[in-house]
This record gives C-alpha cells, structure tokens and sequence, in this order.
C-alpha cells in the first residue's frame, strides 16, 4: 500500500505541472479565439455611400462614359467588401435613376439599395435635395466612406450644410485631380480632355478641401494604363439582354475614343476609387501630398470644354511643393493585374448578394 502511495504521490508531482499548464492553454486558446474574432471584426465589411453620374447610353447625350456603370457594378460584386448603403445622383438625375435602377434589378440580389435623386446640373451647392438629405440622414446615423465617381456638389451641399457631419465621413475617394500640368491625354495624344469631374464644379472640391474630411484622389493618373479593347468586352455580345445592351453601348464610346486619341477602345476611370476600397494594393500612392485648386489656363483641346469663354479655370492639384494646409492621400498608378480584376466583375456570375 505504502508503495502505491508514493506512485501515487510522485504521479501527482509529475502531473500536476501538466495539467496546470494544460488549463492555462486552454483559457489561452479561448481569450485568443476571443481576440481574433474581435480583430476580423476590423475588418468586416467596410459600409459606404456611392456618389455617382450614370450616364450610360443616355441617348440625348450618347455616346456617354460607360465607366460609371463598370464602377457600380463592381462596387456590387465586392459586397463582402464594401456595402453600398446608398446611392446618390449628379448630372441629368432622371436618366441617372433609370439607367442604375436596370444595373441594380440585373446585377443585385441582396438588400435594396435605395437610389436618390442630386443636384440635376452640378452647380448648386447649398441647395438641399433628395439625395442631399438621404447623405445627411445616413451620416447622423453612421460613419461611413464614400465613393465620388461624379461631381462633388452633392457632397458639397451636405458638408456646407451641416459642417458637424464631416467627423462622420471616414474618407471620400475621388475620381478627380492631377499633379502640376499634368496632361490628360492618352494613346496617340491627339486631344487633351479636362478633369471633368473638376471642371463640372470646383468650388464644390473648395468646399471638400475645407472640411478637413479625408480624401483620396484617383483620378485620370490612376487609370490611364488602364485599357478596356473590343476583345476584351466582346463576350458580352453573347450575353443576356442587359449584357448585349452594354455591348452596344461600349462600341460607340470606343469609337469615340478611337476619333479623339487615335485607338478604339476605353479607359474606366471610374473603377479606380472602387478598386482603391476593394484592392488597394494594386495601387502606389503620394501619402499626405499637399492639395489646393490652382488658377490657370484652359489645356483642353475639345471644342466643348475650351472656348473663349473659358480660357482660365481651376485644377484641383496636388505636390509635395505646394503650401497648403489641406492634405490628400494621391493614387497615381494601378499596378498589374487591375485591369484584368475590372474583366473578372463583368465576367461574373450574377446576380450578386445572394
């Protein structure tokens, strides 16, 4: 008995180390899935608001950018990403509505994304409307990021009017702005376009700059390498209804591309500020580079954008040479393999947020 004693004993000494060490790995094992869950949580799903003019196949004003819709389409298929809580309208409001509301019925499956009604005419500021209001409303509510493929007098109106809003807005992502007499011209650089964006209504990026909100310009810079041919979207001539809509509506604006800069086919601009959310590293970037709207002769070619009207206008620029107090995050340049991401969102399977 004595002998079974001390086995006893000694398996208590030689045990009991083991399994204090055990209990404590397992209330480690249960605080760290406590943190890591709390640490994807950072994570998760990113809510934004979408500022934007569709434009597509407008016929009072076609051919019409096509980028818009890529933009929003991709915004949706990267809904585990990004969730688009609404979405706001600049530039020809009723035609906007319609053409989003058919992208919205083929391409989105999940919860309604409310669309609203802007500014019609992008020179407005200060002037409440339904989508000002809705911005407003969804602000007071919940700090959000927003994606600004337009004009900016929507969001203009929202931070002019309510000022205490600003702290609620994490970052807006711009499709606008440039470095110092930087060109906007691309493959045979036959033309020079404007910033149209910019060019629409600056003192509405004035407004934006003085907020001190967080902005990132991804612009024409951004995109410029980006390059969207017939072979690429062909495929969608196959498609369904809506697909072979699209197709025809890229071949007139790839061949307006081909009468201005010499190569049939188009850039989308507009899927840069999506991408800086979805996959931001595909992109370099300028960290804190001084920002101000700068006074100084008209660069653009197009008849329609340079007259004798407008031989001076403001460009939203940015350098680290600059004195300015406001500072802005500059996407200069997609790296490799983004352009085949845009493909993939119209190659997708849809609809999406099942």
């Amino acid at each position: 008995m004595s002998i079974l004693r001390t086995l006893s004993s000694s398996q208590d000494v030689l045990f009991k180390p083991i399994n204090l060490m055990l209990k404590y790995i397992k209330s480690f094992s249960v605080v760290l899935l406590v943190i890591l869950l709390n640490f994807s949580g950072s994570f998760a799903q990113e809510k934004i608001w979408f500022d934007t003019d569709q434009l597509m196949g407008n016929p009072e004003r076609a051919p019409r950018e096509v980028d818009d819709a890529i933009a929003l389409i991709m915004a949706l298929k990267y809904h585990k990403d990004i969730q688009i809580e609404g979405i706001s309208l600049g530039t020809d409001v009723d035609y906007g509505h319609e053409i989003t509301s058919k992208i919205l019925k083929e391409y989105w499956a999940g919860k309604p994304i409310p669309i609203y009604k802007g500014s019609d005419k992008c020179k407005d500021i200060g002037v409440e409307n339904e989508a000002t209001i809705a911005l407003a409303a969804a602000l007071k509510k919940q700090k959000m990021r927003i994606v600004a493929i337009g004009p900016a007098t929507n969001i203009a109106t929202v931070l002019k009017n309510h000022p205490e809003l600003a702290k609620q807005i994490k970052e807006i992502v711009f499709c606008a702005g440039r470095t110092p007499d930087y060109p906007f011209t691309f493959g045979l650089e036959r033309i020079t376009v404007s910033d149209y964006n910019v060019d629409r209504d600056p003192e509405a990026f004035q407004v934006v700059l003085e907020s001190k909100v967080p902005v990132v310009l991804s612009g024409f810079q951004c995109s410029e390498y980006l390059f969207l041919g017939k072979t690429d979207y062909e495929f969608l001539a196959k498609g369904d209804e809506f697909e072979k809509y699209m197709y025809e509506t890229f071949l007139p604006w790839s061949a307006r591309m081909k009468t201005g800069f010499g190569i049939e086919g188009f850039v989308p601009w507009d899927t840069t500020p999506v991408g800086y959310l979805t996959h931001p590293n595909y992109f370099k970037y300028y960290e804190d580079i001084p920002t101000k709207m700068v006074e100084k002769d008209n660069d653009a070619t197009l008849p329609l954008v340079k007259s004798k009207e407008n031989k001076r206008k403001l460009y939203l620029e940015s350098s680290y040479d600059y004195d300015s107090p406001y500072k802005v995050k500059f996407a200069y340049r997609t790296v490799l393999g983004f352009e085949e991401i845009v493909l993939e969102t119209l190659k997708a399977e849809k609809p999406f947020g099942k």
